[in-house]
């Protein structure tokens, strides 16, 4: 060997050795980012419901409050309405302020003509989008900040080219100042929810354009053209457009803040965000901040169909809650007013979808700002008198029922997370345990059906064709009392309300409400082994659990039939198992559960049953009702079956396609459970900081946690084949249980699973 070459081997061989220890390095260093998970999201996936509500193509920053997609019905509406500058619903599309673009001159059908555009022409990212719409060959993009975003719109060259906005409300107004400055107000009225408010818009247009304003009241009926049937047959408010000229630059952007404080503050939202920040750079910020969030979590091994369901879950994780701070102020629908605040004002919840897997998750990964949200919770109750359950931008709105609002403060506390005003959020509990009413749909006080529960413990239902008694529950006609639903569901938050108390010594309450968790037991009727309706007189109603209760089972239960509450026990597991006679038929009912027909065409079951897809016998995985019975047969002589089942919901339902979820994802509450299941482990019963494990479906996790800790999960010979647990150990113990505690994984560690085919290990101890 020559000298030369002997000389370059050397330096090649001591390239290779210092490149290697950089990155053992930078593989050491703790809660670092990797930024691979975010090139695995497709926000595409799920854009078409199975038969409910879609999942929307989001941009946001994560939990910020401008969220936007195209104004379409969903991935297979071949024409785009609009695109909005902000989407205060992202389920039911509930959007404000529109903006398109025309080419031309501006003439008043261009307002109603929808946008045809191609699908493989179309980049959707968390943190950009962008289409080329088809017949007007304009490139349209977008990328948001927190409280702002921006239109980038490249017309073809030489064209004439219009920005033409609109509104979505009727009366709303816009403004034009200096040539260029917009302002607008929109009065949104939030018809499924019953409310109203009112959001603001400052933005600057590129350049000098020609702009100008039109009567947004004009009488549409004599135009067909591409005619939209969701939009009123008249344009909702005052018009604006900015035309350029033919020698006008092709690239034309649309700068913009939004407010729900005032047109002031949305022109300070701006300052902030937008002053000397180009397109890219936002966009590029936005990037990182995704980076941030999903690089907490690190998987390997697994396909890549896998890894773009997961990572795309974890993304539909951080559109709520969302961010309603506005530079130290903030608008609250709770008591319509706007106030000053240091700290973040959080907004846009679910609770009874969301306390399941959603809250939990951020539990772990980011348990200040989960705080914050709870903290949020808590000004709401002070400003309005209760305690919310679907807090929205203009008010808690009517929703489902229960008041698992106490399940979320009880498993915060007692996953460390004390930074909120506990006894505030205790005295709403209580109130709201004690003063309001029960019945879905509805906000208020309680009534006459309230005072029969606390005297009775189950809450009356009426006979099939039964005409409504109670005053206050018939003033809603079509919404029914959901008797068996709501007693299940108090029975879940009395034991959190009572196990609160416990927690911070307040025994009295404690020791009223401790027996009221218990008050599932009084609709259980052994006869037939589900939970089953009885009257005022205390006569079981003889119903088909499987079939019966009117349009979503509304009468006893709520969007889910019997066989699905036949498990709604998740504070007293072992005492379902009990009622079902032990730990074998346990098992034996939870088979039946995954292999009981409809006993009826599909056509029938689904009108009556339209929330409860994503079947699998009468499991249904489409609504969050079901979420944690797989984890069920932990509780049983055969856990390999959670493994089994959660496997199968996951390759079946949860795939990376645009029909990739199998019912209402409700912002976060579904995809929690794919990202929990997925990595191998689920939280059964929010308020006990613990965790069922399952088989995962990647050989390593990493989840780098905020206190800069990381807890791993290795499972090396996961397969397809290997799925099922043939040991256990956490942190080189032998694991001697089917669960692990919150404690353990914020503590960081490492629990390695032995994977296999066999199904007949009896490695841990029954839970």
């Amino acid at each position: 060997m020559s000298f030369l070459h002997h000389n370059l081997l050397k330096t090649v061989l001591a390239s290779l050795i210092i490149a290697t220890c950089l990155c053992q390095l930078s593989l050491a260093q703790p809660g670092k980012i990797s930024s691979t998970g975010i090139n695995y999201i497709d926000p595409t996936i799920g854009n078409v419901a199975p038969l409910l509500n879609t999942n929307r193509p989001i941009v946001h920053l994560p939990n910020q409050m401008v969220r936007v997609f195209p104004h379409r019905q969903d991935h297979l509406d071949m024409q785009i309405t609009d695109f909005p500058m902000l989407c205060q619903n992202i389920i039911t599309p509930q959007m404000i302020f529109a903006i398109k673009p025309s080419v031309g001159n501006v003439a008043d059908t261009a307002w109603f003509s929808r946008l045809t555009y191609d699908h493989d022409l179309e980049v959707t990212q968390p943190w950009y989008y962008s289409v080329k719409l088809t017949d007007s060959d304009i490139l349209t993009e977008y990328t948001a900040g927190e409280k702002t975003g921006i239109y980038r719109f490249t017309f073809p060259v030489g064209a004439k080219k219009n920005l033409l906005l609109s509104h979505y409300y009727a009366n709303g107004k816009y403004e034009l100042q200096n040539g260029n400055q917009l302002i607008g107000t929109e009065f949104v009225v939030d018809a499924i929810h019953e409310q109203k408010g009112t959001a603001y818009l400052y933005g600057v247009f590129t350049g000098k354009p020609q702009a100008g304003k039109k009567d947004g009241e004009k009488d549409w009926g004599k135009y067909t053209v591409s005619a939209v049937p969701e939009k009123p047959m008249k344009m909702a408010g005052e018009r604006a457009f900015a035309s350029y000229g033919e020698r006008d630059g092709s690239v034309v952007e649309f700068r913009y803040a939004v407010s729900f404080v005032s047109p002031e503050q949305a022109k300070k939202n701006f300052e902030k965000e937008l002053t000397n920040v180009t397109f890219d750079q936002l966009k590029n910020k936005g990037k990182a901040a995704w980076e941030k969030v999903i690089g907490q979590v690190n998987v390997e091994g697994g396909t890549d169909a896998q890894k773009r369901s997961f990572y795309t879950a974890l993304y539909r994780c951080y559109v709520r809650m969302i961010d309603f701070s506005e530079n130290g102020s903030y608008f609250s629908g709770a008591d319509k007013k706007v106030h000053e605040t240091a700290r973040p004002f959080y907004n846009d919840d679910y609770t009874w979808g969301n306390y399941l897997a959603l809250h939990p998750l951020r539990s772990i990964l980011d348990p200040k700002r989960e705080a914050d949200m709870l903290q949020s919770y808590v000004t709401m109750y002070q400003q309005n008198g209760w305690m919310p359950e679907y807090p929205r931008p203009f008010g808690d709105r009517p929703g489902m029922f229960g008041f698992k609002s106490s399940v979320m403060f009880l498993d915060a506390y007692r996953k460390g997370i004390r930074n909120f005003d506990v006894k505030t959020a205790f005295e709403g509990m209580l109130k709201n345990a004690e003063q309001a009413t029960m019945l879905p749909f509805r906000n208020g006080p309680k009534g006459d059906l309230e005072d029969f529960y606390f005297a009775k413990g189950y809450y009356p239902a009426l006979h099939p064709g039964e005409t409504e008694t109670d005053a206050f529950a018939s003033q809603k006609p079509g919404q029914k009392r959901s008797a068996v639903a709501i007693t299940l569901g108090d029975s879940y938050d009395s034991w959190a309300l009572s196990e609160l108390a416990k927690e911070l010594g307040n025994q009295d309450v404690y020791k009223k409400y401790a027996p009221r968790a218990q008050n599932y037991k009084n609709v259980w009727q052994e006869k037939i082994g589900f939970f089953m309706p009885k009257d005022a007189k205390g006569n079981w109603i003889d119903i088909d659990p499987k079939f019966d209760g009117g349009h979503n089972g509304f009468d006893y239960y709520n969007e889910n039939n019997g066989w699905s509450y036949l498990w709604n026990v998740q504070q007293d597991i072992k005492g379902l198992r009990e009622l079902l006679g032990g730990a074998d038929i346990m098992e034996q009912k939870l088979d039946q559960l995954f292999r009981e027909g409809l006993d009826r065409s599909k056509p029938v079951f689904w009108e009556k049953w339209p929330n409860q897809t994503g079947m699998i016998g009468q499991f249904a995985m489409g609504n969050q009702v079901t979420f944690f019975i797989p984890y069920l047969f932990n509780y049983t002589n055969s856990p390999w079956k959670t493994q089994k089942y959660t496997r199968l919901l996951l390759d079946t339902w949860f795939q990376d396609t645009i029909f990739g979820v199998p019912g209402d994802e409700d912002g976060g509450s579904m995809s929690s459970f794919v990202v929990f299941s997925a990595m191998g482990f689920y939280p059964t019963t929010p308020g006990l900081p613990r965790y069922s494990i399952t088989s995962p479906l990647f050989t390593k996790v990493s989840i780098n946690l905020p206190n800069g800790k990381t807890f791993t999960l290795l499972a090396p010979k996961s397969s397809r084949r290997n799925k099922y647990i043939q040991s256990a150990t956490l942190n080189g113990k032998p694991l001697k249980s089917l669960s692990f505690t919150h404690d353990e994984l914020m503590n960081g560690g490492t629990l390695v699973l032995d994977m296999g085919e066999k199904t007949d290990k009896k490695w841990a101890m029954q839970n």
